[in-house]
C-alpha cells in the first residue's frame, strides 16, 4: 500500500453528495516515504531533521522540501465551528496559510500562497456545521456558473478553486482589495467623493443587470460584500469631521486609486421564484416589501443598492435599525409615507406594524430611544444635499428611482445605468 507523509484525518463525511466533489491536490512523490506509514513517516521525519534516514545521507534541501508539503497537526475546530490553523500551515500541499484577512458567520479567508499559480489567493474556509456548508455548495455552484460568463470577470469575484479538508469547504478565489466597509472604518467613517460613488454604482449596477439577465437575485448586497480590486489609496484634504471621526481627528482622507471593484458572497444567491418564505439581505439594506412579507425579486437587489450609495456619500448607514418598526418609521422619516396598497397587504408577521391602514408609529414605538433615533433623520434630499457638493440634484433624483417604495415603480437596474447621474450628461454638467 501507498501511502503519503499525512497526519490522521477527521472522520471522514458520509453524507450524501449534491456534485462529486473535488479531491485535493496532492504533492510531489518523495521516494523516501514511498512505503511508509504511521509511525514509521514520523521517525523518517525525525531522522531527516538530522540530515539521515536508513537509505543514507538526506540533504538539508531535501529535508526543507519534505516540510514544504508537510500536514499540519490535527486540532479539533474551536466552539463554534471554525477551522483552527497557525500562520506557515499548508492547506493541501498546494496552499501556504500567510495571513488572516476576516471572519464572518460563515467562516474566516484566510490569504495563501498558491505555489501552483505563484500567486496569492483568498480562500474562504466554511464552518464544519451543515448548513454552512450546504450554504457554501450554493455559492461554489453560483461562482462556477458565473465565471462561464466573460461580463462575470469584471464585476463578479472568480472563483479558481475548492475542495473539501476536514470537515470544511475550501472556496480559493482571486485575491482583492478591502470591503467598502472596511475602507470607511479605516478612513473614520469618512465619505467617498462624489466621483468615486458614481464610479461605484455604475459597476453594481452593470453587475445586478448581467445577474437579473440570468434570472439571479443577490440577495445580500451591502458595502461589507463589495470589495476593491486594488488595496491602494492617496490621502486628500479633508476638513469635515464625521460623527464617528476621532476627535483629534486628521484633516485628511484616504481615497482609493481606483474605484474598481467585484462583488462577493454568493452563498444567498437564489434564482427569481423560487422559495421566497425565508427573510433575505442583511437589516440595514433590506426593501420594505421584505419587512412587510408581500414577496422579493430583482427589486430587493435595486433597493440594497440604493442604501448603499447614500452611506458612500455620508460615511453613515442610512438606516441603522434593529427592529422592523423603527425601520419602517426610519423609511418614513427619510423618504415620506408608505404607499396605502403596501400597508394593506402586509403578511400576519408585517401587519402587526399597520393600524388604520398607515404605519403604527409611534404609537408602538419600543422606546425613547427609538424615538429619538427616527426624529433625528433628515430627508433625502437634505442628507444629500448636507454630503454631495456636485450633481447633488441628478443623485438625489437616482436615488429617489432606487428607494421608491414600489418594486413595480422602482428603477430596475438597466434604467438606473441610463440615468443622467451616471451617464456623460452629467458629467458636461459640472
Amino acid at each position: 500500500m501507498e501511502c503519503l507523509a499525512e497526519m490522521p484525518h477527521a472522520p471522514l463525511d458520509r453524507r450524501p453528495r449534491k456534485r462529486q466533489r473535488l479531491g485535493w491536490d496532492v504533492g510531489p512523490e518523495i521516494p523516501q516515504l514511498k512505503k511508509l506509514c504511521g509511525e514509521e513517516v514520523a521517525n523518517v521525519i525525525s531522522a531527516m531533521t538530522m540530515g539521515l534516514s536508513s537509505g543514507g545521507i538526506v540533504s538539508s534541501q531535501e529535508a526543507q522540501g519534505l516540510f514544504r508539503f508537510a500536514t499540519p497537526p490535527l486540532r479539533e475546530d474551536d466552539k463554534d465551528g471554525h477551522y483552527v490553523f497557525a500562520v506557515g500551515d499548508n492547506l493541501t500541499s498546494r496552499y501556504r496559510i500567510n495571513a488572516k484577512m476576516g471572519e464572518g458567520t460563515f467562516g474566516q479567508v484566510l490569504e495563501c500562497w498558491d505555489r501552483e499559480r505563484k500567486e496569492m489567493v483568498a480562500i474562504k474556509i466554511i464552518r464544519g456545521i451543515k448548513k454552512y456548508r450546504d450554504a457554501a455548495m450554493i455559492e461554489i455552484g453560483m461562482l462556477e456558473q458565473l465565471c462561464k460568463y466573460e461580463k462575470s470577470r469584471s464585476s463578479c469575484v472568480q472563483i479558481r478553486n475548492w475542495f473539501d479538508y476536514r470537515n470544511h469547504i475550501c472556496i480559493v478565489c482571486e485575491k482583492l482589495g478591502p470591503s467598502l466597509y472596511d475602507f470607511l472604518r479605516k478612513n473614520s467613517y469618512r465619505s467617498f467623493p462624489v466621483a468615486i460613488v458614481r464610479e461605484v454604482a455604475k459597476q453594481l449596477l452593470e453587475c445586478l443587470a448581467f445577474m437579473h439577465d440570468l434570472r439571479l437575485i443577490h440577495t445580500d448586497l451591502k458595502p461589507e460584500n463589495i470589495l476593491l480590486v486594488s488595496p491602494e489609496y492617496i490621502k486628500v484634504p479633508d476638513y469635515k469631521v464625521s460623527s464617528r471621526s476621532p476627535k483629534e481627528g486628521s484633516y485628511y482622507k484616504r481615497v482609493p486609486k481606483s474605484s474598481s471593484i467585484k462583488v462577493i458572497d454568493f452563498g444567498s444567491t437564489t434564482y427569481d421564484q423560487q422559495d421566497q418564505t425565508y427573510v433575505v439581505s442583511t437589516r440595514h439594506y433590506r426593501a420594505p416589501e421584505v419587512i412587510l412579507g408581500l414577496g422579493w425579486s430583482y427589486p430587493c437587489d435595486i433597493w440594497s443598492v440604493g442604501c448603499i450609495l447614500v452611506e458612500l456619500c455620508t460615511g453613515e448607514a442610512l438606516f441603522q435599525t434593529h427592529e422592523n418598526l423603527e425601520h419602517l418609521a426610519m423609511m418614513e422619516r427619510v423618504l415620506g409615507p408608505l404607499p396605502y396598497h403596501m400597508l394593506k397587504k402586509a403578511d400576519r408577521h408585517g401587519e402587526k406594524y399597520v393600524r388604520k391602514g398607515r404605519l403604527n408609529w409611534s404609537e408602538g414605538c419600543a422606546s425613547r430611544e427609538s424615538m429619538k433615533a427616527v426624529m433625528k433623520l433628515p430627508r433625502l434630499q437634505n442628507l444629500v444635499m448636507q454630503n454631495v457638493e456636485h450633481s447633488a440634484g441628478d443623485f438625489i433624483n437616482l436615488l429617489q428611482g432606487l428607494l421608491s417604495y414600489d418594486p413595480a415603480s422602482r428603477l430596475t437596474a438597466q434604467e438606473a445605468l441610463e440615468h443622467p447621474f451616471l451617464t456623460e450628461r452629467s458629467e458636461r454638467r459640472r
